[in-house]
């Protein structure tokens, strides 16, 4: 994983550099200290999904070409095969699978998000991003945080928020949460 952090760090300084932004102006864009994403181009701290997403559009790229490399081509239509999308694991509770990293242009990102079990009572990192997001569950049980609430999702339900207000997910029950996340 830590290969993978690094290889899309560099992106995101190369990137940053070619389009003359400074460390100190696209921390600020996307809230964070100037330490902490000095940190993150460095290779040596991880970021969320959601702050990547916002790291994209500060760039005007798409969120694929920080993770893959490769820019998207599709433009009309684009499948992605069960277990195929660009898998990315972020943090240590949540594995990515980006849904549709080669359509270019895209309005959203959706992501298959594996939870795995934690304690039920161990504390839920939160995070938020501007935008709005759904999530929809497909297996498990999901415990949603956000905005002092907390909400238990079961495969089929759906919650769909603000995602400016701290939010963060855990899977409950003892077994792992699969749930379809769309990040507008």
């Amino acid at each position: 994983m830590q290969d993978k952090i690094k290889e899309i760090a560099s992106r995101c300084k190369e990137m940053r550099e070619l389009s003359d932004i400074s460390i100190s102006d696209i921390a600020t864009k996307i809230n964070v200290a100037e330490d902490y994403y000095r940190a993150f181009e460095a290779g040596n701290e991880d970021i969320s999904a959601s702050l990547l997403n916002e790291i994209a559009q500060v760039l005007g790229v798409d969120l694929a070409l920080l993770l893959t490399g490769n820019m998207p081509r599709m433009n009309i239509f684009s499948v992605t095969r069960k277990g195929k999308g660009v898998s990315v694991q972020r943090r240590l509770q949540y594995q990515y699978q980006a849904l549709a990293a080669n359509f270019h242009n895209k309005k959203a990102e959706p992501f298959m998000v594996t939870v795995a079990p934690k304690d039920d009572s161990a504390e839920i990192s939160l995070n938020s991003h501007p935008g709005q997001e759904m999530d929809y569950v497909i297996a498990g049980t999901l415990k949603v945080v956000i905005h002092s609430n907390e909400i238990i999702l079961e495969e089929g339900d759906t919650i769909f928020y603000d995602s400016s207000h701290p939010h963060g997910m855990a899977a409950v029950g003892g077994k792992p949460a699969q749930f379809i996340a769309i990040i507008m």
